[in-house]
């Protein structure tokens, strides 16, 4: 017989925690919500509760003989990406889903949660699935806030995800001027450190790079700071572009006029949609949700760079970035949708572009088995992101997390960090 001891209890409890935390950032929304499918990058968060049930599911329940599954057909339906397990549904087309209704998706959450509880009381689970897929599901919170924002404002009411929340700043306003920090290169070691708890297997093995000493900016750039950029036609001069930002910019896919995703122009000026609702631009927040093309062609009009993901990472190891969290706080009638679900809002902290592409690390090796097609495959054609983000919850933040994303998305939260060589010579005259 199994015997329940402490660390049983704290992994049930962190799995509870983790999909209550789901259900809690879905109770603002509206029922004509949980289909929405804008673009297919974007996820109806109806999927995105379903899909979490699946990886459970899928990976750990199946290969339990005394398992019977809620529905056969959702193998497919809510399969991500997972070639080993089979054809997935079509990404562009799980908007087109009706059924099953969001009532069925959520019986479908308390019918797995119900069978993942049972076993992992009787010890009968592989306790490395059961944290990967609470990360996993970690991931699909983020990734709720972030198309949630999408859906939201790209209708023309531009509805808050929640409008009772209550957002305590503690920032210094005007933002002071973005300082220089030195630091000095050599060889250095980056990548997760061995016993150093949970981590992806893209974030190993650790391994020495020989780096140049460079400068990193101090804070990430501001909206005032890309409002000038964009006042001195930076979106027109096409010197400052990578080749394919350019066609994205001749395109119109930035806008018109263009401009950061969210921002938009009015007779009274710049105005930008965030989660509580619509607002005039503040210049000196962080700019946020820009592409990795536009981030480049600032840095460029700035004279300088994008750090790479071995810069950032060393600066952050010795504590030269900053790293400030201010919690976002819900009144009385959402702290279910707030506070539990430990929804954060930051003053500084965005995903950060990097000038590194997402590339496995000398010796790298996947996961075995299906699973193993959770990172591995990806490692071509994106652009590496750190930091962490407004949506990013706790523990996901580590400095070693490598985010990744196409050069063109930008509606996840991602903002500006320069860096130049230890001698660069950056513009100043940006105000």
């Amino acid at each position: 017989m199994h015997k329940t001891n402490t660390a049983d209890q704290a992994q049930e409890s962190h799995f509870a925690a983790v999909r209550q935390h789901s259900v809690d950032l879905c109770a603002p929304l509206a029922a004509d919500d949980f289909s929405m499918q804008p673009i297919a990058d974007v996820s109806p968060p109806k999927w995105h509760l379903a899909h979490t049930s699946w990886f459970f599911e899928t990976f750990l329940l199946k290969a339990r003989p005394d398992y019977r599954e809620f529905d056969p057909r959702y193998e497919v339906l809510f399969n991500s990406y997972y070639n080993g397990v089979g054809r997935p549904f079509p990404r562009e087309q799980r908007g087109t889903l009706s059924r099953p209704t969001t009532e069925t998706v959520y019986r479908y959450r308390e019918h797995v949660d119900a069978a993942i509880a049972a076993r992992l009381g009787r010890g009968e689970l592989d306790e490395s699935l059961l944290t990967l897929g609470c990360h996993h599901e970690q991931q699909h919170q983020e990734l709720l806030l972030t198309d949630m924002k999408y859906i939201l404002g790209q209708n023309p009411l531009r509805p808050a995800y929640c409008d009772d929340i209550v957002v305590t700043e503690d920032r210094p306003e005007p933002t002071p001027d973005m300082r220089w920090l030195d630091v000095s290169g050599g060889i250095v070691e980056i990548g997760t450190k061995p016993d150093s708890g949970f981590c992806f297997d893209n974030e190993t093995p650790r391994h020495r790079v020989w780096l140049d000493d460079f400068r990193i900016g101090d804070r990430l750039i501001t909206n005032g700071e890309f409002l000038a950029f964009i006042d001195a036609d930076g979106y027109r001069r096409s010197e400052l572009w990578l080749s394919e930002g350019w066609a994205a910019v001749q395109a119109g896919r930035f806008g018109t006029p263009p401009s950061p995703l969210y921002w938009h122009r009015e007779e009274e000026g710049w105005f930008e949609y965030q989660l509580t609702g619509d607002a005039p631009l503040d210049l000196d927040a962080p700019v946020s949700h820009v592409s990795h093309f536009e981030a480049d062609a600032y840095a460029r009009w700035r004279n300088v760079r994008l750090p790479t993901e071995t810069e950032w990472e060393i600066a952050a190891e010795r504590n030269a970035l900053e790293s400030p969290r201010t919690p976002l706080r819900p009144t009385a009638a959402r702290r279910q949708a707030g506070e539990r679900a430990g929804m954060q809002q930051t003053t500084g902290s965005l995903w950060q572009w990097t000038a590194s592409a997402y590339l496995p690390y000398p010796g790298y090796r996947p996961l075995p088995g299906t699973v193993g097609e959770y990172n591995g495959k990806f490692m071509n054609g994106q652009m590496v992101l750190r930091g962490a983000s407004v949506a990013t919850p706790p523990g996901h933040d580590r400095l070693t997390y490598r985010n990744f994303f196409y050069s063109a998305d930008r509606w996840q939260f991602t903002g500006i960090r320069l860096a130049s060589d230890a001698r660069g010579t950056a513009r100043s005259d940006v105000g």
